[in-house]
């Protein structure tokens, strides 16, 4: 009766998961294609403009995304064997991907036409903190410094 159970919620997992995961990464791959003109850069110094005065406002994105079931439980038995932990990329290609566009999406709401010095920090959420190995979410923190134009120089 135990095997049927796990047999079921690994069903189950995997069903839900995919097709999360598949709604995720189409609403990524539509947002991304929006804001494919918005440049997210890591140089520090902004470009030099004359004309105009430059503001600059931090900017942060952050997204947390939970590893369903399924995929836990198969990462769980490829960490017995070694090699990569192709469930965690992907979980951690969708943090990393939602972070970076909310952060854009929050530039764009200050009239930033650029995002310098952008960073990208991941921590690891466990759901039982005395297991070291145990994941249950991914959070991804991007942040930057977001550049506007300011008023006019006169000369």
């Amino acid at each position: 009766m135990e095997i049927i159970v796990l047999l079921i919620l690994l069903a189950t997992g995997y069903f839900f998961g995919q097709l999360a995961e598949k709604k995720h990464f189409k609403s990524i791959i539509k947002r991304e294609k929006a804001h494919l003109h918005f440049p997210v850069v890591t140089m520090r110094t902004p470009p030099a403009i004359t004309q105009h005065e430059l503001n600059a406002e931090l900017v942060a994105g952050n997204a947390v995304i939970s590893i369903d079931f399924f995929k836990k439980f198969v990462a769980s038995l490829k960490m017995l064997f070694g090699g990569r932990v192709t469930q965690y990329e992907s979980l951690l290609d969708r943090a990393r991907r939602e972070a970076l566009l909310r952060m854009k999406e929050q530039a764009a709401l200050k009239n930033a036409f650029v995002v310098m010095n952008a960073r990208v920090e991941t921590a690891s959420i466990s759901k039982n903190s005395k297991r070291r190995n145990s994941v249950g979410a991914i959070e991804v923190l991007a942040y930057g410094t977001a550049i506007s134009l300011g008023k006019k120089i006169q000369r």
